[in-house]
């Protein structure tokens, strides 16, 4: 093989990185996933999810039993209730501004490490929320919740920013 033949093969490679940066980084995820505990079907299913982000694309619809989706009203009147709010975006949006009240369970970390979930009463009912309708984390986080045992979750699907459009209370 010629240096043209490797620069043509490098220029091949360059033009496809974002394409191969994803499939790798999906392939590590699930795999340590895998190992951590989740089954295949969860996996596949949140793989199916970070497709469709990185396609921009919206959530969908449902998730199927034991995750019920819930607007912005029904978090309200979820939390006069004392339903616990979990916020699966990353640390910094975390910090700079939440669902009042909401705790930290960053998807990323429950993905590779279930043991995470150690401090959740599965018994208990659970919303779930990220940025948005073309967040894949919140969604994700629902499919490992019900995987590990819990029996009633909701999934705020329009997330963080229908709740500030609302003009509902953050911290």
């Amino acid at each position: 093989m010629s240096g043209k033949d490797y620069t043509k093969m490098w220029e091949g490679l360059r033009k496809h990185y974002p394409v191969l940066l994803i499939a790798a980084c999906m392939f590590f995820a699930a795999n340590a996933a895998w190992a951590a505990g989740y089954n295949a079907k969860t996996l596949a299913r949140i793989n199916e999810l970070r497709q469709i982000d990185a396609q921009y694309g919206d959530m969908p619809a449902s998730l199927g039993p034991g995750i019920t989706v819930v607007s912005g009203d029904e978090v309200k009147a979820l939390m006069a209730k004392g339903v616990e709010v979990i916020d699966t975006r990353g640390k910094s949006p975390y910090e700079r501004k939440r669902i009042e009240g909401a705790k930290w369970l960053f998807c990323d970390d429950l993905l590779k490490n279930p043991a995470l979930a150690g401090g959740l009463d599965k018994s208990r009912p659970y919303v779930l929320y990220c940025s948005g309708i073309k967040c894949w984390r919140s969604p994700a986080v629902a499919l490992m919740l019900r995987d590990l045992g819990f029996k009633k979750l909701y999934w705020y699907r329009l997330g963080f920013s229908d709740w500030e459009a609302r003009r509902y209370p953050t911290q």
